[in-house]
């Protein structure tokens, strides 16, 4: 059954980590992405693409950093912006390759987009994402003075900390919305979207940092995705992980799976945000979340492997009659 599947990768997804992040690097990388969303499209589902941009972000700030003194500073939110299209970039061009690899055509585009945030939001009283490179004491102290940039330490230098606070509406919804229902995939909310504030005020924008799972998440909810598809590092999502008591999770309830959270089974600083992501769907109407790594997502998708999360019970009874079928199957 054809389903409309909302695909949620990480920035990671195109320098992994320990790699030099050279664009050779991510056309290649772009591959793995690139498959399983013409796979998706060959089994009859629709796609919309979302993706963090972390690491090339920061590197789009270093840039800016290095030529400021021959060329226009570019600010954090202009730095996502540009991102935005080259992830995009990568990602189309990956997948042009690979539906004439495969046998398959279907229109791909990049949307610039925006994302409003609320500026009463508390995030912005207390920064606490870490962004760009390091610094050395001497210069930290010179751009803590002179942009009255936020600053931390740590082992390595210090860096430029931002706000970073939730999304509340996307505004190129209906853009999405159109391309999604004239059939194409579409590249959207990339690094959790660009934030801008419903504030009139056109000379600068909003230099924060959206979590790309929470926008995911919302943009899965007002598309009213069938799917809610969540990339990560690993197959499976874990409770007692790299305990000897660790176990994987395969279909699961939202309330079990709310309960693991508040035990603190998933880190704020790995598996929290995508879980978090995943239940604000589900408690907002959302069918399945599924998370898994790239490598499994096409078959997580399918219910052959991953993590399945449900709002309800006979949910997770009716998934697993469903692997047990395929096991006999094979």
């Amino acid at each position: 059954m054809s389903k409309l599947v909302l695909l949620a990768v990480g920035g990671n997804a195109l320098i992994k980590a320990n790699e030099t992040g050279t664009a050779e690097l991510q056309f290649q990388n772009a591959i793995d992405t690139a498959t399983t969303v013409v796979r998706l499209i060959k089994a009859g589902h629709r796609v919309v693409l979302t993706h963090g941009n972390g690491p090339q972000v920061g590197a789009a700030l270093t840039r800016s950093e290095l030529a400021a003194h021959h060329s226009y500073r570019m600010p954090l939110d202009v730095c996502v912006a540009a991102t935005q299209g080259e992830i995009g970039y990568y990602l189309q061009y990956a997948m042009w390759q690979m539906m004439q690899k495969m046998h398959v055509y279907v229109p791909v585009v990049s949307l610039i987009t925006q994302v409003r945030v609320d500026k009463h939001d508390p995030a912005f009283s207390h920064h606490t994402k870490p962004i760009g490179p390091f610094y050395t004491k001497e210069i930290a102290e010179r751009y803590q003075h002179q942009m009255k940039w936020e600053m931390i330490e740590d082992s390595h230098g210090y860096r430029r900390v931002v706000s970073s606070p939730e999304p509340k509406e996307i505004i190129e919804l209906d853009a999405i919305r159109a391309c999604v229902n004239r059939g194409l995939v579409v590249i959207a909310g990339g690094g959790g979207g660009i934030p801008v504030l419903n504030d009139h005020v056109t000379e600068k924008g909003v230099e924060a940092v959206i979590d790309k799972d929470l926008t995911s998440s919302l943009l899965a909810t007002h598309l009213n995705a069938d799917v809610f598809a969540i990339a990560t590092e690993v197959e499976y999502v874990y409770v007692d992980y790299q305990k000897p008591t660790q176990r994987r999770l395969e279909a699961i309830t939202a309330e079990e799976c709310r309960n693991y959270y508040k035990e603190g089974q998933f880190p704020e600083g790995n598996m929290g945000p995508k879980v978090k992501a995943a239940l604000l769907y589900l408690e907002r109407g959302g069918k399945q979340a599924v998370i898994s790594d790239i490598e499994h997502l096409y078959d997580a998708i399918e219910g052959k492997s991953g993590t399945h999360i449900f709002p309800a019970e006979e949910d997770v009874v009716s998934q697993h009659a469903m692997s047990e079928k395929q096991t006999e199957l094979f």
